[in-house]
């Protein structure tokens, strides 16, 4: 459950935003932060069953909650949930680009085009192609006049290296480009695009990432963040709801590093 409170952040009641990778995680705990500040949510995602169950917690705030089944990597998938979250009020205000793929223990050396392509595809390809969509229907806002803000999840990954992960590492890399990028493009047209960057985050994609179930394990990647433990999805949901909020509108091109001080050392 999302204990977090969002009674703070201005411009979240009455909005609508995109989710990728909403089905869990990081995704799900954003999607049910923003439907408790009274915002209307489209998630996106591949597994049926985690998706209509986030769409019904979401509506159970009073607001409206939609699933839409897909992959990022596909255009007219894409193309289909901005057209679900336009549909809902007549505009996209939000979008939170969080669909990711974790490769990791693999050197450079023994990298394959496959692993590669598949982590591309997803981390980078996907980002490009909601964007896209995304910025699209971000520029009709407000009688054509634009508005809106999208978020990119990047990592820690995205800022510095990484032994074992050259191409995640490279992945999150590229997101932030694009994420830069795209900022200087729309930014006289009222629409921000800034990227989060979160440390190591309790989450299954985590666990498999590092083999963290593994107790030992765990108490490396606990020692590894200065606070001396890893993050909840909570602790980035909120950054991002600070991000499409009211209370960020200078922001734009930005990196929010939320990683209890990992890139600190």
């Amino acid at each position: 459950m999302n204990t977090a409170s969002t009674g703070s952040l201005p411009g979240l009641k009455g909005k609508v935003a995109l989710i990728t990778g909403g089905t869990s995680g990081i995704g799900r705990a954003t999607a049910l932060a923003l439907a408790k500040a009274g915002g209307h949510v489209v998630v996106m995602g591949r597994r049926a069953p985690e998706g209509e169950a986030v769409a019904n917690e979401i509506s159970g705030h009073g607001v409206k909650g939609v699933f839409v089944q897909g992959d990022v990597t596909n255009e007219r998938d894409v193309e289909k949930a901005v057209a679900a979250a336009v549909g809902l009020t007549g505009s996209l205000d939000f979008a939170f680009n969080n669909a990711g793929v974790e490769l990791g223990g693999v050197l450079t050396a023994d990298a394959s085009a496959e692993g590669y392509k598949k982590v591309m595809d997803i981390n980078v390809l996907g980002v490009l192609l909601s964007m896209k969509h995304e910025i699209k229907a971000m520029l009709k806002n407000n009688g054509g006049k634009g508005g809106g803000s999208i978020v990119n999840t990047s990592s820690v990954a995205g800022s510095i290296g990484m032994a074992g992960a050259g191409v995640y590492v490279a992945s999150k890399h590229a997101v932030s480009g694009l994420t830069k990028s795209a900022a200087l493009e729309v930014a006289k047209s009222g629409i921000r695009v800034n990227t989060v960057s979160p440390g190591g985050i309790d989450t299954a994609m985590l666990h498999r990432f590092t083999g963290s179930k593994n107790p030992d394990a765990m108490a490396w990647m606990n020692g590894a963040h200065p606070v001396g433990r890893i993050g909840t999805p909570d602790e980035i949901a909120m950054p991002v709801l600070f991000l499409f909020s009211d209370a960020s509108t200078f922001v734009t091109g930005s990196d929010l590093i939320v990683d209890g001080g990992f890139t600190a050392r």
